[in-house]
């Protein structure tokens, strides 16, 4: 097993990364194909939900906290659209929203675990600046 540097991320963090790449083409995938061909709206003018989704992709890929961050809450905006429609429209566009509500969770997920992660291995690799132990402090 070869050792955890900055150059070289955690496993963890890795899969966490991947995982919200994942839900998020996965979203914007389901978006599209939602609103265009399965149970379209109108005149499919609500596939342009997915436009927003698209900016955060390149963050994401580059592996940029402060994306994962926004991202993280921007992602409810969704999850909420998700329970609506569950709720109030017919099959299939109730079970897609099911599926959107589920990506949705996944990538709020992902996106929270890799910050965790990210900050804690970075918290782990910082030296200690004056590379002295103290002593621990008396009793009283």
């Amino acid at each position: 097993m070869r050792p955890v540097t900055a150059a070289t991320p955690a496993p963890y963090v890795v899969a966490a990364r991947w995982a919200a790449v994942a839900s998020l083409i996965g979203l914007i995938v389901l978006g599209l194909v939602w609103e265009l061909w399965l149970a379209p709206t109108g005149r499919g003018t609500l596939a342009l939900k997915v436009l927003p989704l698209c900016i955060p992709l390149a963050g994401l890929l580059k592996s940029r906290m402060y994306t994962y961050r926004w991202l993280s809450l921007m992602v409810w905006l969704y999850f909420t659209e998700g329970v609506v429609r569950a709720w109030s429209d017919k099959a299939p566009g109730n079970w897609l929203a099911l599926i959107e509500v589920a990506l949705c969770i996944v990538l709020f997920v992902a996106c929270t675990f890799h910050i965790r992660l990210r900050l804690k291995a970075g918290k782990a690799l910082q030296p200690n600046p004056d590379n002295t132990t103290h002593p621990p402090s008396p009793s009283v």
